[in-house]
């Protein structure tokens, strides 16, 4: 026989026995325990009525630190030591000094109004303040002693008089490049004021505004006195000092009547007589409410304590269970990702929700783009019944159409899923011709050689 002779058998030998050179990975229809189904939106819905329960993160996940009870408090306050008195005693007039104010200070909670007439051109720019003619728009002075003007920012008016007030916001209009044609004005006075309780119609605050505030304004606004005590007598407390005008020389001195309030006086109608006990009854009560201030903020500062001990507490909870999870000491439910995929491997299913076949496949590289084959995508899911054991369902996903895509991203994984991508059939002869190349190189060599 001829060297090309023999040469031609072997090629022969070799081609014929490719189907043995190389075996690949396929879901077979023609097994018995495989039943194949393509997806379709009703399969999908079957597919996920599967019951899963996805596993749980630790309690210290979605637990937050916070005290285990009540604040500790300051308990109960001993009695009170100063108590009215039986007998009368002669009252004196004891007025505050007469103070200096100054002009008016706007302070924090105050409201101001900013007004402007309509303009023609760059009235309309300041938004939310010149829109309309004779428009009025309140703002309130913040706790940082600032008012936000939209499109203008934030401006410093707290502690300053009205013209300084319009200054700072004369100067932040013309920074913006707004025409700053306002006027400002106080629409609210809440910043200062005057208390006033005690044998009165109705108790309560009285603001002090932009005029000078007088005693008999105060007493007259809350109603006037209500008691016809020969001894009722009126406190003034002021910066830790107890002044008293007698009610029966009040109404009768109108210089008594002119005396001049300022922010922070306390006014009380009183019907004792003993200016030192009710200034001591004064200080008492200051003294009580500072004592139960500060056990408040002794309380607030445990607790901040103790949740910072608990924030760390779960902190290290957290951080130990992720280690735990790296080091696979944690049980975690899988999907396994096989075939012609960039990246065959193990896909874990997320804790306390539920992961889908788009989720899975593009974790993992999604199909390999020269050898894997779109149109055959499968999730290989083996029955839970024992009477079925080995029976396994291939849900197929025919991602040619790229609108079946969207079929991936609504079938949900179960654990212990596969999921396989099938190569392409130009793959699979290229990998058998890759393998008897090799062959047929080496007999025709060797038949070249005889």
């Amino acid at each position: 026989m001829s060297r090309k002779s023999l040469f031609g058998l072997a090629a022969m030998i070799a081609l014929s026995g490719c189907g043995s050179a190389y075996i690949s990975s396929t879901v077979t229809r023609s097994d018995a325990n495989v039943r194949v189904v393509d997806l379709s939106p009703e399969i999908v819905l079957i597919a996920n009525s599967a019951a899963y329960a996805p596993r749980s993160l630790p309690s210290a996940f979605s637990n937050i630190a916070g005290p285990g009870g009540q604040p500790r408090g300051a308990g109960a306050l001993p009695d009170q030591v100063y108590l009215p008195e039986d007998r009368p005693a002669a009252l004196e007039v004891r007025l505050p000094p007469d103070p200096e104010p100054g002009p008016y200070r706007i302070g924090t909670g105050d409201v101001l109004l900013l007004a402007t007439p309509q303009g023609e051109t760059t009235a309309e720019e300041l938004a939310g303040v010149i829109a309309a003619q004779n428009r009025r728009q309140g703002y309130t002075v913040q706790d940082d002693g600032t008012i936000a003007i939209p499109d203008v920012g934030r401006i410093m008016v707290g502690g300053r008089t009205l013209q300084d007030a319009e200054d700072a916001v004369f100067e932040a209009l013309i920074a913006a490049r707004i025409d700053p044609s306002f006027s400002v004005e106080v629409a609210e006075f809440n910043s200062q004021r005057v208390s006033v309780g005690g044998a009165v119609g109705e108790p309560g605050i009285v603001p002090v505004t932009l005029t000078p505030l007088f005693l008999d304004q105060v007493i007259a606004s809350a109603g006037g006195v209500e008691t016809g005590d020969e001894y009722a007598v009126v406190r003034i407390y002021r910066d830790g000092i107890l002044y008293q005008v007698p009610v029966s020389e009040l109404f009768s001195d109108r210089g008594l009547q002119r005396t001049r309030l300022i922010d922070g006086d306390s006014i009380f109608v009183d019907t004792e007589f003993n200016l030192d006990r009710a200034q001591g009854y004064f200080e008492e009560q200051i003294q009580r409410a500072d004592f139960t201030r500060r056990a408040r903020a002794d309380a607030l500062d445990e607790l901040q304590i103790e949740i910072a001990l608990q924030r760390n507490a779960l902190a290290d909870i957290r951080d130990n269970f992720r280690s735990s999870l790296d080091l696979g000491a944690v049980a975690q439910d899988h999907v396994y990702v096989v075939g012609e995929v960039s990246q065959p491997g193990r896909f874990p299913l997320p804790f306390g929700n539920t992961a889908s076949l788009a989720d899975a496949l593009l974790e993992n590289g999604g199909v390999a783009p020269q050898t894997g084959n779109p149109s055959h995508i499968y999730v290989l899911r083996g029955s839970p019944d024992p009477h079925e054991f080995g029976a396994i369902t291939a849900y197929r996903l025919n991602a040619r159409n790229a609108a079946n895509f969207v079929l991936a991203t609504r079938l949900e994984l179960r654990p212990n899923d596969v999921i396989f991508v099938a190569e392409q059939p130009v793959t699979r002869w290229s990998r058998v011709v890759n393998q008897i190349t090799p062959a047929i190189v080496n007999l025709g060599i060797g038949a070249a050689g005889e």
